[in-house]
């Protein structure tokens, strides 16, 4: 989805599980770009019940869409940075009205600095699509290994052809696709950097 126009009423919606149906308002902020509900439907699909229980960061949150909806499907928990103020604002009132504060936690923080100080090893599944114009793939993509479990998922969208939003040996690519606007991929973290332990064939999905 591009970034949304100034003005109210604007919103997305959790597609499965426990939420399914709430809305999300989409407040306008330069670069704010949320996933689209087929882009999702096809990234959680994939997930499956690998979603089950996980620890999940959503970087960049944005409308929280991705995060909330990981928590909706079954998801142990969920951290949702976001640095805008407003953003942030907007974030709290909706863990608030789903009663949800036990298991979502909004950090209103520049994303790369609560990577940092992050303990190794505690993410599950993390979620990375930052603003298009940020080029922040890079920085953060550095710091991601050191804060996931072995074997954790990672989530990124991007421009097409972005080769920063690329991860580096420590991650294999698990599933992958596109629609006009974007490219979208999912990967896991290896045990071992540089040896690729992912089985099957890559498959690439037709969302438009």
């Amino acid at each position: 989805m591009k970034t949304a126009p100034r003005g109210g009423g604007a919103a997305i919606r959790i597609i499965g599980g426990r939420w399914r149906g709430t809305r999300l308002p989409v407040e306008y902020a330069p670069g704010l770009r949320p996933s689209s509900d087929r882009v999702r439907e096809t990234l959680f699909n994939w997930l499956g019940p690998t979603i089950a229980g996980a620890r999940v960061v959503d970087l960049f949150a944005g409308t929280g869409a991705l995060g909330l909806e990981a928590v909706s499907r079954g998801a142990s928990s969920a951290v949702l940075v976001e640095r805008d103020a407003r953003l942030a604002a907007a974030l709290h009132a909706t863990v608030s009205r789903l009663a949800a504060q036990e298991q979502v936690e909004v950090v209103q923080a520049d994303a790369l600095q609560w990577l940092a100080r992050q303990p190794t090893g505690r993410i599950d599944i993390a979620f990375l699509d930052p603003p298009f114009e940020s080029g922040l793939w890079s920085p953060a993509l550095a710091l991601l290994p050191q804060v996931t479990a072995p074997g954790a998922l990672l989530y990124v969208e991007s421009p097409h052809e972005n080769r920063d939003a690329r991860p580096g040996p420590s991650w294999a690519l698990h599933r992958q696709g596109s629609t006009r606007d974007v490219h979208f991929a999912l990967y896991r973290r290896l045990v071992q950097p540089g040896a690729d332990t992912i089985t099957g064939d890559v498959s690439v999905a037709a969302c438009e």
